[in-house]
């Protein structure tokens, strides 16, 4: 779906950035004034894209509504079917060419946004640390393998959709849930390093108080892995993930003060020989990451959304979410007006079903749940903290979102609408007065 909705308040926001060019008293103490204004300019640039490229997706969106465009690309696949022999009985072949010819659209319009971004807007506040030999051939490989993946499991979904009666709804949900749960599981070992390198942490003091932490909380770790994120950009991040009683932590290069290769000089002409042709660290010398104490703070914060069962409510919200879709999917496939109303009169295919119904009828439904899964968000991030706090982290969970905020220029005043419609996370002054144990109101 790449119909973004453009929040009104967005202006408001993006003069927000323009307007404050001077760091708030409030904030005199944690960010200097060069800091202050790189960010400012960053996210103004960022803004700016946002707007463009959300209305360029709105209207192509209306385009492709009001052109016909959906009944064309089916009529395109449907040729390309009778060509190769098939009749307008394999509607689930019909439905994948249908769907290669989408993707492979979405995929062409959506590449000079992507290249812009990352050439243009990352590039330019210093975060891009890729070539444009490495940027379409990761675009490439991320396409491909999306298919093998899209392909097989839209066949599978339309086919249990065909021979499930009258409760095909309960039969599609549950099928969506084993194939969301299988790619969770599988995702960190087998997936994402098709893309970038991960290795086992080295052994050391960081590992031993990581493993220690864990422990402590009996949290079932069994490998820490780093990520060569620096490898694409110099933004940071740490994830946890895995069920039950094997779970693996990540950790971003960029984020370990002692490991970015973003803070080495690269001088050793025969290391420089044997890199990676597609790859060449820019940005050297740019100080960023946490020290190890800082990291177990902020690992500390993640561990407590699994402590404290966040990870599990999202994905019962999310779950009940897809149960209720599907279930309403039931109730308006049958509808023949509904298929009508966008070029399809005389015939209703399943996958035209699932795209105007998930896709559009109960786009309103989403902005609201998007909304209410933003709040919780915040909520859970707050939680988080005090968990990390409670684990005497609180001082270097601290001196981390101040670290991390300045890693990844993220701008410490916002819009408080835009704010509270769109970001995940709290704003760094809350968070902060929240771990020193003052008001946030």
């Amino acid at each position: 779906n790449r119909n973004i909705y453009i929040c009104p308040c967005t202006q408001y926001c993006r003069n927000t950035y323009r307007t404050t060019t001077h760091v708030p008293a409030e904030l005199g103490h944690i960010m200097d004034p060069e800091t202050f204004e790189k960010s400012r300019l960053y996210q103004l640039d960022k803004s700016t894209f946002s707007f463009w490229s959300g209305l360029y997706s709105e209207a192509e969106g209306t385009l492709i509504l009001v052109l016909g465009g959906i009944p064309f690309l089916w009529s395109v696949s449907e040729q390309i079917l009778t060509q190769a022999g098939f009749g307008l009985e394999y509607e689930i072949i019909h439905s994948l060419v249908f769907l290669l010819l989408a993707t492979l659209f979405s995929a062409f319009t959506g590449l000079p946004w992507s290249w812009y971004s990352t050439f243009v807007i990352e590039e330019r506040h210093g975060f891009n640390q890729q070539t444009l030999e490495f940027f379409f051939k990761d675009a490439v490989k991320k396409f491909l393998f999306t298919q093998c993946i899209l392909l097989p499991v839209t066949s599978l979904l339309l086919y249990i959709i065909k021979i499930g009666g009258d409760y095909f709804f309960i039969y599609a949900w549950l099928f969506t849930l084993l194939v969301s749960l299988v790619l969770v599981t599988i995702y960190a070992d087998y997936i994402a390093p098709l893309f970038d390198k991960f290795t086992p942490l080295p052994e050391g003091e960081l590992k031993e108080e990581i493993e220690a932490m864990a422990r402590s909380i009996d949290f079932p770790l069994t490998k820490v892995y780093v990520v060569e994120g620096s490898k694409r950009s110099s933004h940071s991040n740490a994830y946890f993930y895995g069920f039950f009683k094997n779970k693996r932590i990540v950790l971003f290069d960029t984020l370990l003060e002692d490991y970015s290769p973003l803070n080495k000089e690269s001088t050793d002409e025969a290391e420089n020989e044997n890199a990676d042709v597609t790859y060449k660290p820019k940005n050297v010398n740019k100080k960023q990451g946490c020290s190890n104490t800082e990291v177990l703070a902020v690992l500390g914060h993640e561990l407590g959304h699994w402590k404290l069962g966040h990870t599990v409510k999202n994905i019962v919200i999310s779950q009940v979410n897809s149960f209720l879709c599907f279930f309403l999917f039931a109730i308006l496939i049958g509808r023949k007006e509904l298929f009508a109303a966008f070029g399809f009169p005389n015939t209703q295919p399943v996958l035209i079903g699932l795209i105007i119904i998930f896709q559009f009828i109960i786009s309103p439904y989403n902005e609201v749940l998007s909304f209410s899964l933003t709040v919780l968000s915040r909520r859970f991030e707050f939680q988080a903290d005090a968990f990390a706090k409670n684990l005497g982290k609180a001082k270097d969970l601290y001196a981390a979102l101040i670290k991390l905020n300045k890693d990844n220029l993220g701008f410490p005043v916002s819009d408080w609408i835009f704010s509270m419609w769109h970001y995940s996370h709290p704003p760094l002054l809350e968070r902060l007065q929240a771990l020193k144990g003052e008001k946030t109101d």
